[in-house]
C-alpha cells in the first residue's frame, strides 16, 4: 500500500500539489469564521450608540414627554451626549431630570473591567427622588477605555426612559460620584457627600481626587449662590464642617505606601494640597518645609514615624483653602472685648492620614502670609477650627511683622490667623448725631437770617449784600454736608462725583470766609463814616463789585489746589 501512495506521488505530482492547497485553504476558511464570531461576541466591540440628546440629566422635557416604553430594544447599546460618553446614572436621579417624566437609573453602581458581564436593577422615581418603582434588570459591561455598554429592555412605565450623565466621575476602581445638574439644595450636596464618604481606605490618583474636589467644590459655590441671603452662622459653620471632612477624607487615599519617601502636590483654585510620606527606610533627617502660596507649614514628620513602632512610616496632609473664610467667618472667634474681627490668613489645614501613633513628638509651626493690611494697633490671634468657633487654646503667636505671622501649635487641626481691632468709639457716633441734629437747626436759622436780610427795609446807606451772600455760601455748604452725609453710601463708589461735591463744598465755605471778610470791611468804612453814609460809598463799593470779589477769589483758591493737588479732592479724608 505504501509502494502504491509512493508511486501515485511520482506519477501525479500535480495532483498532489492541488490537493494540498486545498487543504490549506479549508483549513484557513474554518479558523477565520471562528475568530470574527469571537470579536463579535464582546459587547464592547459590537453596540449600537444611543446619542439622543434629550436623554441628558441636565435636559428637561417642555411639551413632548419622550418614553422607552414602545422601542424595540436589541442587542447592546453605548451612550453619547453632545459626543461626549455618558453613562447610565447610578445613583438617585430626580424626577423629570432629562426629556421625560419618569427617568431611570441602574442600582447597584457600575462594574469594573473584570467583573465581566453583571445584571442591574433599574430604577424609576415616580415623586419622591428615589427608587419608587423597580422594573426589569438589564446587563451592563465596563470596556476598557472607561466606557459602559448596556443591553437594555423596554420599562413598563409609560413616559419613562433612560437618562444619560456625561458628568460623571469614574475611577479604576469603579467609583463613581455624581452630581446632579442643578444641585443647590442641602439634601443635594449631603448625598454627593455620603458617596465621597462611601470610598473605602484605597489609593486613589491625584486625577480622581482633583476631580471629586472640584465636583464638591462646585456644589457648595452653588448652594451659597441659590441661598446666600437664608443661610444662617450655623448652616454655615455646617458646610464648612463637610466640605473640610471631604477634602480629608480624599487627601488620605493618595497617602500610599512607599519604604523611603515620596511627596505629592497640586493646586486648585479652591485649595492647595502638599502631602508628604515617609516610610521605614528613609534616609532624611527632617522632611523639607511644605509650602502653599500664602501659608507653610514645618512639622516633625521624621519623628512621628519612629513612634510608630510597627510601620516605622508616617504622613502628613496640608492644605490651603482659599475660598473658606466665606464659610468659617472670623465672627465665629467668640471674644469677651467688642472687637471687630478680621481674617488675616487663608483657612489651612494639616493631618496625618493613615498614621497610626498621631501624637506630635514637637509643636508644628505654621508661617502665614498676612492676606490683608497689617494693622499695627491690632492684635494677631493663631486659631483653630473647632466645629462651630475658632479658639486659641494650644496656639501662639512666635513672631510677626507686617507680611508674615508665625505661630505655634501643639496640636494638628484647621487654622487661621485673625486680628482684632477696636471698634469706633460712641464719641464717633456722638458726633453723628449731632450732625444729623444741629445742621438742620443751623439751616433753619440760616434761612431766617436770609429772609430778613432780603426783604426787611434798612436804611439806604447800609449795604446788605454781604450779609445776604455770606448767608447763601453758608446754607448751602452746610445743606450739601447734611445730603453728603446721608448719602454717603451712595456717592463713595462714584469717584468723579465725590470729587465734584468736596470741591464744591471747599468753593462754598472759602466764599464765606471771603463774604466775611467784605463784611469786616464795610463795618469799618461805615464806622469811620457815620456821618457821611450816602450813595456815592455804594458807588465805589457796589454790588456787582463786591460779588465779583466775594465769589472770585474763593474760585481761583479752589481752581489752584485741584490744579496742584488734583487727588486730595474725593480721597476719605
Amino acid at each position: 500500500m505504501a509502494s502504491f501512495h509512493k508511486g501515485f506521488i511520482k506519477a501525479h505530482p500535480l495532483i498532489f500539489v492541488i490537493l494540498y492547497v486545498l487543504i490549506l485553504y479549508l483549513a484557513s476558511s474554518t479558523v477565520t469564521p471562528v475568530t470574527t464570531a469571537a470579536n463579535l461576541s464582546d459587547p464592547c466591540n459590537n453596540y449600537t450608540v444611543l446619542d439622543d440628546r434629550w436623554r441628558a440629566i441636565r435636559k428637561t422635557y417642555n411639551s413632548v414627554k419622550n418614553c422607552d416604553q414602545s422601542v424595540s430594544w436589541s442587542g447592546w447599546y453605548r451612550l453619547f451626549i453632545n459626543n461626549m460618553s455618558a453613562q447610565i446614572p447610578d445613583t438617585c436621579v430626580a424626577r423629570r431630570s432629562c426629556g421625560t417624566d419618569i427617568t431611570l437609573w441602574i442600582r447597584g453602581g457600575h462594574p469594573t473591567v473584570t467583573d465581566g458581564v453583571v445584571t442591574r436593577d433599574v430604577c424609576a422615581d415616580d415623586s419622591n427622588y428615589c427608587c419608587r418603582y423597580t422594573l426589569s434588570p438589564i446587563k451592563v459591561k465596563a470596556c476598557p477605555g472607561d466606557y459602559y455598554v448596556y443591553e437594555l429592555v423596554s420599562p413598563t412605565l409609560c413616559n419613562s426612559a433612560y437618562c444619560a450623565d456625561t458628568g460623571s466621575i469614574n475611577t479604576p476602581a469603579g467609583i463613581n460620584i455624581t452630581l446632579a445638574e442643578g444641585c443647590t439644595s442641602q439634601n443635594c450636596f449631603q448625598n454627593l457627600l455620603e458617596q465621597i464618604e462611601n470610598i473605602t481606605s484605597q489609593v486613589l490618583s491625584v486625577t480622581t481626587v482633583t476631580n471629586i474636589l472640584m465636583v464638591a467644590f462646585n456644589a457648595s459655590g452653588k448652594i451659597l449662590e441659590s441661598s446666600s441671603s437664608s443661610v444662617s452662622p450655623a448652616e454655615l459653620a455646617s458646610y464648612g464642617n463637610l466640605i473640610l471632612k471631604t477634602c480629608e477624607k480624599l487627601i488620605s487615599t493618595l497617602v500610599k505606601p512607599t519604604d523611603t519617601s515620596d511627596n505629592i502636590s497640586f493646586t486648585l483654585s479652591p485649595v492647595e494640597v502638599e502631602v508628604f510620606i515617609v516610610g521605614r527606610n528613609v534616609t532624611l533627617d527632617k522632611i523639607p518645609r511644605l509650602d502653599t502660596t500664602n501659608s507653610s507649614v514645618d512639622i516633625d514628620l521624621i519623628g512621628i514615624a519612629k513612634n510608630n513602632n510597627e510601620t516605622r512610616s508616617a504622613a502628613v496632609a496640608f492644605m490651603s483653602y482659599n475660598t473658606m473664610e466665606n464659610l468659617l467667618k472670623p465672627d465665629f472667634f467668640n471674644t469677651l472685648n467688642n472687637t471687630v474681627k478680621t481674617m488675616m490668613s487663608t483657612v489651612i489645614s494639616a493631618t496625618l492620614p493613615k498614621t497610626t501613633n498621631t501624637k506630635l513628638t514637637k509643636p508644628v509651626n505654621f508661617t502665614f502670609k498676612h492676606i490683608r493690611e497689617f494693622d499695627p494697633n491690632g492684635s494677631l490671634s493663631c486659631v483653630y477650627w473647632n466645629i462651630s468657633e475658632w479658639i486659641v487654646d494650644g496656639c501662639s503667636v512666635l513672631e510677626t511683622n507686617g507680611n508674615y505671622t508665625v505661630c505655634s501649635c501643639v496640636h494638628l487641626s484647621t487654622f487661621a490667623l485673625i486680628m482684632q481691632t477696636s471698634r469706633p468709639s460712641e464719641r464717633d457716633s456722638l458726633l453723628e448725631l449731632l450732625n444729623l441734629v444741629c445742621v438742620p437747626v443751623g439751616l433753619v436759622f440760616f434761612s431766617l437770617a436770609l429772609l430778613t436780610f432780603a426783604f426787611c427795609q434798612w436804611s439806604p446807606g447800609v449795604n446788605n449784600v454781604a450779609r445776604i451772600n455770606l448767608c447763601i455760601s453758608l446754607l448751602s455748604a452746610h445743606l450739601l454736608f447734611l445730603l453728603t452725609q446721608q448719602f454717603l453710601r451712595l456717592i463713595r463708589p462714584h469717584q468723579v462725583l465725590c470729587a465734584v461735591i468736596s470741591g464744591v463744598l471747599h468753593f462754598l465755605f472759602l466764599s464765606g470766609f471771603v463774604w466775611m471778610f467784605i463784611e469786616a470791611v464795610l463795618l469799618l468804612i461805615c464806622v469811620k463814616n457815620l456821618s457821611q453814609i450816602s450813595s456815592k460809598k455804594r458807588e465805589v463799593l457796589s454790588s456787582g463789585f463786591l460779588c465779583v470779589i466775594g465769589y472770585t477769589v474763593a474760585l481761583v483758591v479752589v481752581s489752584v489746589s485741584v490744579g496742584l493737588l488734583p487727588e486730595g479732592y474725593g480721597s476719605e479724608q
